[in-house]
């Protein structure tokens, strides 16, 4: 009895020291996201490797043999370390304060990956209406939720592929036109332009490709590219960009827009692992839908919305206009 139970401890051991090795050593790796965009892919997993290096740790201080107690409680530390310096910086960016409740020329707006698999698409559309949101920015637009959002109500913005947007007042003129060489490069968008006091917005819907498809990168510059046709003080951004705040690309974009991103660490994928009423994810662990506004909108609150047909969670952000 004795020694299976030497055995069992040495398991134990053996797997903790190995979750703890293998943990510092993506979060180390994530580090490379600076300069490679295959290693970034290691830092939106960046609160797993957090997870894994505190169990690790735990164990090394709780449970594992004295011989190696501090050896495991020191790799585990390493690796919350390392997994931490990539989370922090989201915590400790600044972003204007949230205005009052009642400032007026708000707008409401819902941000939202409909999922080309919504197979409750009528419960979600009567969701998204009962919101009476102004602005609904959606990507995976299918036929049977575009017709459901028209139903209700909704003009009906297309743009490149399946984003879309819909919109409770008419949209006027986009601002400029796009260059022909930059379409071949962008990713899919959708654009519209609108009325308000002090001279119109605009607002712009868009999906990256994942960050595991080569794509990703060329469509964020030919993105920029697209932006910096804009006035920024005016502009929102909202979309799917398959992209978490602990990676470097992310934090590039934050750089680069000219924007503020409103959102932090907003949980938004998985809502759903299969479609129509097979199993549902018990935690969203990716926030990768995201939220930008010049420097004219602040911010009256955002939050994420409940989990309907989609894989994603619904965004849904209260704007001012305070310039």
């Amino acid at each position: 009895m004795f020694r299976i139970l030497k055995t069992g401890a040495a398991f134990c051991d053996g797997t903790a020291m190995a979750l703890g090795l293998l943990v510092l050593a993506a979060a180390l790796a994530a580090q490379g996201g600076r300069f490679s965009a295959r290693l970034d892919v290691l830092g939106h997993f960046a609160p797993v490797w957090l997870l894994g290096a505190l169990l690790a740790a735990g164990y090394g201080l709780a449970f594992a043999s004295p011989s190696l107690k501090w050896t495991l409680a020191a790799v585990g530390g390493a690796g919350v370390l390392a997994a931490a310096s990539l989370i922090a910086p989201e915590f400790t960016r600044p972003i204007r304060p949230d205005v009052a409740a009642d400032v007026p020329r708000q707008i409401k707006l819902i941000q939202f990956n409909a999922w080309d698999q919504n197979s409750d698409v009528e419960s979600t559309a009567d969701w998204i209406a009962a919101q009476k949101p102004d602005l609904v920015l959606m990507q995976e637009v299918e036929r049977p939720v575009r017709e459901a959002m028209i139903r209700r109500g909704f003009h009906f913005v297309r743009g490149m592929a399946r984003t879309s947007i819909f919109s409770r007042e008419t949209p006027t003129f986009a601002p400029f036109v796009v260059p022909m060489g930059l379409w071949p490069r962008l990713p899919t968008f959708a654009r519209a332009s609108f009325p308000a006091e002090g001279g119109a917005f605009s607002v712009v819907s868009v999906h990256l490709d994942r960050p595991t498809e080569p794509g990703q990168v060329s469509q964020i510059a030919a993105f920029n590219e697209l932006l910096a046709h804009y006035t920024p003080d005016r502009l929102i951004v909202a979309g799917d960009f398959n992209l978490t705040p602990w990676s470097f690309a992310l934090r590039r974009l934050d750089a680069q827009f000219g924007l503020e991103r409103r959102d932090r660490a907003l949980f938004s994928w998985p809502a759903r692992l299969s479609p129509g009423r097979g199993p549902t994810a018990p935690f969203a662990f990716l926030p990768i839908d995201h939220v930008y506004a010049g420097k004219a909108w602040r911010t009256v609150s955002i939050e994420r919305g409940p989990r309907l047909g989609s894989d994603h969670y619904p965004v849904v952000a209260r704007l001012a206009l305070v310039d």
